[in-house]
């Protein structure tokens, strides 16, 4: 007891942060290191009213600040158990391994980055807008929810429906300027989602690619990683589920089969691929063709108009439900492509169904795109914005039943055939790159439709949980592990990249040409009369040209903004500083075989 008194009073007069770690250093349980840690703060507590006469205010305060600090470690220590995605992840680690798990660790990235472009779109432009917004006199069916049509057209889900006016509820005082906020949130949030995706693939490659031996090694994930606070029966034999899967892919990835084919074989192989890779390319500029002539009659039947108003709630669904079955069921074409062609590993098969895949849905998507900027923008419709928004809308929908349907038919179903029906079949196992490619496709969509509709990230938000929520149940009752055990630190950097490359960079563009070069409609929207949506930038400029003190913001805009010489040095400093990056991650991987060839010998 004496012990424990001194070992108190000395934790209390240590600074916090020392404290701290003294504290998390200690061979305790968690439950007594708590005990500790609340006998100190009392100790100090006691001290600090001994040592000085306080107010009764300043106690109150001090007591207040206290019991904040409490709550706050001890909200800190659980938060991980309120996470709803933590024990699921790791679940899913155990059963089925990193490669699974990679792609839920990816959709839940997705899913926070849809959360943060919704707070912002809502917060700039959604909320000042209902200050200014008139009542909406169309009625509300229903069929609404699937064709994005009718009442929501005169709602804050489209561009349309948002005003060019500046807005003020009380006279002479602050204004808000809606062109200005509309584009600029747009802008900053595409800047700031450039910086987020650079800094996620440079962190991921830094952990996978530079330094992937720091998290190697098996004697020491075998004698050392075991945590022995961990007292609960589920919890300790999820653990070791998860541990015997780390060193069973480690081992795998150590003991690579080499396989010497004959001169005949390697033929017969490479015949094999150039034909799947002939009929997969074939494929996908047939689906592009169709859905480029679809999306041209689509036009035509809303220019001409429909008899009545479930013939025109139809045609809207034509090509979002031909668009989605194309990208549903040719991804199961490519992987069966991809069993036929008998890859060596399953790392390989994943990479060639997952570019594959890039080919027909970004083919796809860019015909979408040439026909809603270069036909849509040039039809005869009063607010062409909103229709790209409608189409988007019903894309993004539409995509998401297919995801569900695709979860039902090829799981579910699956694994009712192959342990029924034809027992040799089997359960089915989960197919990575088919499912990360329905995500990029959808993010892509979001992207996209963000300067059209401003809440469809709120949507994609809602989609995203629910297709994790399935997508983790069904794996789990339908989906057996891989046959094949391996390992895949480097898959996450891959998706990163799919994602940034060709996916952001082409919505850049596709946003960019939109912004600069199209004329916005003239009797809707927030840039209704002026020439480009980027003019209200630059009136806004000439403006301020007229004020000293915003001189420096005219000149950021002609020398840096409008400046193709700033962003051409800007992208030499990029490359200069990306290829010294390179060759110093070449010279440390290097050095690191050197040293280990030296342990060795």
């Amino acid at each position: 007891f004496d012990a424990e008194e001194d070992l108190i009073g000395s934790l209390a007069k240590m600074p916090t942060n020392e404290r701290i770690k003294a504290i998390q250093k200690m061979p305790e349980t968690m439950e007594k290191k708590r005990e500790i840690r609340n006998k100190v703060l009392k100790e100090i507590t006691k001290s600090r009213h001994r040592g000085t006469q306080l107010s009764c205010c300043t106690h109150c305060l001090q007591g207040t600040a206290v019991s904040f600090r409490r709550f706050g470690n001890t909200f800190s220590e659980h938060f991980h158990l309120l996470w709803v995605w933590h024990k699921a992840l790791k679940i899913i680690r155990a059963e089925f391994g990193t490669s699974v798990l990679s792609y839920f660790i990816f959709l839940k990235w997705l899913l926070n980055f849809n959360l943060f472009s919704f707070l912002i779109n809502f917060s700039f432009i959604t909320i000042p807008q209902f200050l200014a917004a008139e009542p909406n006199n169309l009625s509300f069916t229903g069929l609404e929810l699937f064709t994005g049509a009718g009442y929501f057209q005169q709602t804050v889900l489209y561009y349309g429906f948002y005003t060019n006016a500046t807005i003020s509820k009380i006279e002479n005082g602050p204004s808000y300027n809606m062109q200005l906020a509309y584009i600029f949130t747009v802008g900053i949030y595409f800047v700031i989602c450039f910086l987020i995706l650079l800094f996620s693939m440079a962190t991921s490659f830094s952990r996978n690619f530079v330094q992937p031996q720091a998290y190697a090694g098996n004697a020491s994930k075998l004698l050392c990683t075991w945590d022995f606070n961990i007292t609960n029966d589920k919890a300790v034999k999820l653990k070791q589920k998860n541990l015997s899967r780390q060193i069973k892919e480690d081992l795998t990835e150590v003991n690579k089969e080499v396989l010497n084919f004959s001169m005949t074989q390697r033929v017969a192989r490479v015949g094999i691929h150039l034909l799947s890779w002939f009929a997969s390319l074939g494929t996908a500029v047939a689906a592009c063709a169709g859905v480029y002539f679809l999306s041209i009659n689509n036009l035509e039947l809303f220019v001409k108009g429909h008899k009545n108003d479930l013939e025109s709630q139809a045609a809207m669904l034509v090509l979002p439900l031909v668009t989605s079955l194309l990208n549903t069921f040719t991804p199961f074409f490519y992987s069966w492509l991809g069993h036929m062609e008998r890859f060596q590993t399953p790392g390989q098969q994943i990479y060639v169904t997952i570019a594959r895949n890039v080919i027909l849905k970004i083919s796809m998507v860019g015909i979408l795109c040439y026909y809603w900027l270069n036909i849509v923008a040039a039809s005869e419709s009063q607010c062409w914005e909103t229709l790209v928004g409608q189409d988007i809308y019903r894309l993004v929908l539409v995509d998401f039943i297919f995801c569900l349907l695709g979860s039902f038919f090829g799981e579910f179903l699956r694994r009712i055939i192959g342990t029924t029906v034809c027992v040799s079949l089997g359960q089915p196992e989960f197919d990575i790159g088919r499912n990360v490619l329905d995500l990029i496709y959808a993010q892509t969509l979001t992207w996209i439709g963000i300067l059209f509709s401003p809440l469809l990230p709120g949507i994609q938000m809602i989609a995203f949980s629910i297709v994790f929520s399935v997508k983790k149940v069904s794996l789990m009752r339908n989906c057996q592990p891989p046959r094949k055990v391996w390992r895949t630190a480097q898959m996450t950097t891959s998706f990163m990249l799919l994602l940034f490359c060709p996916s952001f960079l082409g919505v850049l563009c596709v946003i960019g040409v939109t912004v600069w070069r199209l004329k916005p409609s003239e009797g809707c929207g927030p840039f209704r009369g002026l020439p480009s949506m980027f003019a209200a930038v630059s009136e806004w400029i000439k403006i301020l040209e007229n004020y000293t003190v915003s001189r420096w913001v005219v000149w950021i805009y002609h020398n840096l903004i409008t400046s193709e010489l700033f962003f051409f040095i800007l992208s030499g400093i990029v490359l200069i500083i990306t290829y010294l990056y390179w060759k110093i991650i070449q010279g440390r991987k290097t050095m690191a075989k050197l040293l280990r060839k030296q342990i060795m010998n």
